[in-house]
């Protein structure tokens, strides 16, 4: 996750790229439903995007469609967190039928390694005042205890948003990593890991205070030996849309480093959108183009690949959608 939320409520993500060129904002068409269900564990319907926007009870129908029977929704700072937890408290976008949100939906919350610099200086980037990072972390913790919350993240490291030789910056951030950890540890909840541009800082971390069990590389973006690092120590990893661009074959060889029980499978939507729909909105109705690739490189069966990720997901989740 990147953009940043207003103060309450859903945000928009920005329609432009990174490099300032404009998004193509159409829905890219529904895939073939997946040979056997899969679950996106890692997503952020908090967010619009697209020329219409879809509602949670919409992207899970389409998902559902797709075999991707489970979403776990990821709220990363305040605003977030406290929509994410209304939401499964029924006080906003409730369907027509609960059923579809209790058997298909979970969520996890967390103070992005990103926000938690904001939180550190107390103010935001438009200087509305901030809570202290503590304060924000014991929130988190209160939001936390639902029972269809299945996950503490997203958490961890990012020196490409915050520089690492910023001390203020690289301090924040840690700080809030080693308090993630620690609450993962105290809720025996799974734990979400925000890596980028950070391994072996990950790594050391997660090595001076003890990795949780259950923890996962989300999107992970790594090489091949931080694959087999992070799995050493017992991690998952969760491949996202990049595993199907085609420059990417350092992360290719990374998910041929692993073995499947080790793997997972997300969209981080709506960022991240796997080829052949790079740049548009995305959605957990996508899976399926990310898990023919996780397929592809394994050699296997797309079925005996969807088998092993839902198992792992299960494992991880002690949930893997209806």
């Amino acid at each position: 996750m990147t953009d940043s939320a207003p103060t309450t409520g859903k945000r928009t993500r920005d329609q432009r790229t990174e490099s300032g060129s404009r998004r193509d904002l159409s829905w890219p068409p529904q895939p073939e439903a997946l040979p056997l269900p899969v679950t996106d564990n890692h997503a952020h319907l908090d967010f619009i995007d697209g020329k219409e926007e879809l509602s949670v009870q919409q992207q899970l129908q389409l998902a559902i469609d797709s075999n991707v029977t489970g979403v776990i929704t990821i709220g990363c700072d305040l605003a977030a967190a406290r929509w994410t937890r209304a939401l499964l408290d029924g006080s906003v976008e409730q369907p027509a039928d609960p059923a579809l949100f209790r058997n298909h939906l979970r969520a996890g919350v967390s103070i992005h390694p990103n926000t938690a610099v904001e939180h550190r200086r107390g103010t935001d980037r438009d200087g509305n005042e901030l809570p202290s990072l503590e304060d924000a972390i014991a929130e988190v913790s209160d939001l936390l205890d639902h029972d269809h919350m299945v996950t503490i993240g997203e958490t961890g490291l990012d020196w490409f948003r915050t520089k690492r030789a910023d001390e203020h910056a690289r301090t924040a951030q840690i700080d809030s990593f080693r308090a993630h950890i620690a609450l993962a540890k105290e809720k025996g909840l799974p734990m979400q890991i925000h890596d980028r541009d950070a391994h072996q800082d990950v790594l050391d971390v997660l090595d001076a205070d003890g990795i949780p069990d259950r923890t996962v590389l989300h999107c992970f973006s790594g090489d091949a030996d931080f694959a087999r690092a992070c799995v050493q120590r017992g991690a998952y990893i969760s491949i996202a849309g990049p595993i199907t661009f085609k420059s990417n074959d350092s992360l290719r060889d990374a998910l041929a480093a692993v073995p499947l029980n080790r793997v997972m499978v997300e969209t981080d939507a709506p960022f991240l959108t796997p080829v052949p729909y790079r740049g548009r909105p995305n959605s957990p109705y996508l899976i399926p183009h990310t898990m023919q690739t996780i397929a592809d490189v394994h050699g296997v069966s797309l079925e005996d690949a969807c088998a092993a990720v839902q198992a792992t997901t299960a494992e991880v989740y002690g949930w893997s959608g209806a």
